[in-house]
């Protein structure tokens, strides 16, 4: 059963990885890309506490805003929410903080699939 306001918390270091390098060594920040990835992966973590065995999830749709920079080396803290579920179709809020600044937020909606089903799906696209 989906659980309605349950969050979940994550700590994570903007390592090499997070950053973004196209602006040079002095301008490595946490990207945008990478803040999407991680409140993807801190939403599907959480909803995969409350699905049964075979199932998972997969993003439908994003709504994301970058609002500050966080710096390479730095702790961000990312917080994910559950605001909603129907049928299938899981909504998320997330925050995403690092010294007390916020630094993004989000809207997030995840599709709860079999998993056996989509790899049938995926094999018959090939």
């Amino acid at each position: 059963m989906i659980e309605i306001g349950k969050s979940m918390t994550r700590q994570i270091v903007i390592d090499d990885s997070r950053a973004i390098s196209f602006m040079g060594p002095d301008l490595r920040v946490y990207g945008t890309p990478s803040v999407l990835s991680d409140i993807e992966l801190a939403s599907r973590d959480l909803l995969l506490t409350m699905l049964e065995p075979g199932q998972d999830s997969v993003g439908t749709h994003v709504d994301l805003s970058h609002l500050e920079a966080a710096v390479l080396g730095a702790q961000v803290e990312i917080t994910v929410t559950i605001t909603d579920a129907a049928k299938r179709r899981v909504s998320f809020e997330a925050a995403v903080n690092s010294a007390n600044r916020r630094i993004a937020t989000a809207k997030h909606d995840r599709m709860i699939v079999s998993v056996a089903d989509l790899k049938a799906r995926i094999a018959s696209l090939a």
